[in-house]
């Protein structure tokens, strides 16, 4: 929950002046859903201009709902009305803060599948749960979830792996202990039949930044970041997307 109008104008304008690979990584930005129609304009603005550089829209969360009596809530279709590409399901906070269950995350990665809108599907440990030896076991429960419930066109999510304990708090998981779990997600999408695991693309989403970047993107099974607080700055934010 960060970002203004005017911070966004200018945060945007430097990514999108970047000189950027469209062809090399895909490159999204996840926004507050207030702010999705002045960033969707404003890439819309730079494609017709032809400048350099191409970033897709995504949201920071969906409903599981379609239509109806849910005051607050913003369907997948509606996200789709302003250009979404992508949204976030099951991110560790709204999992702690707002109580959303596996199930709930299946069902949202669902509804954003049906509008044609990428999920991207979160996972994670906390700090107690990796202590007791039980990251394997969170991690696989919460990915099965989706598989079970989505299981025919599971080769359509992204999976973002972030370690609770990472987030925010400038912790980050070794590139080996990062590998690990991604290395035990991958195994989990090969044995639901995706095609080897390596159609789906798993990210690592624990305080991803331009100093660890270039080892956790240079692991196998790391296909990507996630990346929260380092994408509020431009320069470190194109770091990243400079080692991916």
């Amino acid at each position: 929950m960060n970002g203004s109008a005017q911070s966004n104008f200018h945060l945007m304008a430097q990514l999108l002046k970047a000189d950027l690979r469209p062809d090399a990584c895909d490159i999204a930005v996840c926004i507050p859903s207030v702010y999705l129609q002045q960033v969707n304009t404003q890439i819309s603005d730079q494609i017709q201009d032809r400048k350099r550089g191409f970033i897709q829209l995504g949201a920071q969360d969906v409903s599981a709902h379609e239509l109806g009596a849910y005051t607050g809530e913003i369907s997948a279709s509606m996200l789709k009305e302003f250009g979404v590409s992508y949204a976030i399901v099951g991110h560790s906070e709204r999992r702690q803060f707002h109580h959303e269950t596996d199930q709930l995350v299946a069902i949202k990665a669902q509804r954003a599948l049906g509008a044609g809108i990428t999920p991207i599907v979160c996972v994670g440990e906390t700090a107690q749960e990796r202590q007791s030896g039980m990251t394997e076991a969170v991690v696989r429960r919460q990915l099965a979830a989706v598989i079970h419930l989505n299981g025919h066109c599971i080769n359509e999510i992204v999976v973002a792996y972030e370690p609770v304990w990472a987030i925010g708090s400038g912790l980050t998981a070794t590139p080996e202990q990062a590998q690990s779990v991604h290395a035990v997600l991958r195994a989990q999408l090969d044995a639901a039949g995706t095609e080897n695991g390596r159609r789906v693309r798993i990210l690592y989403g624990g305080s991803m930044n331009p100093t660890n970047a270039k080892m956790l993107l240079s692991q196998r099974d790391i296909d990507g970041g996630l990346v929260g607080g380092a994408s509020l700055k431009a320069i470190d934010f194109l770091s990243i997307i400079a080692s991916a």
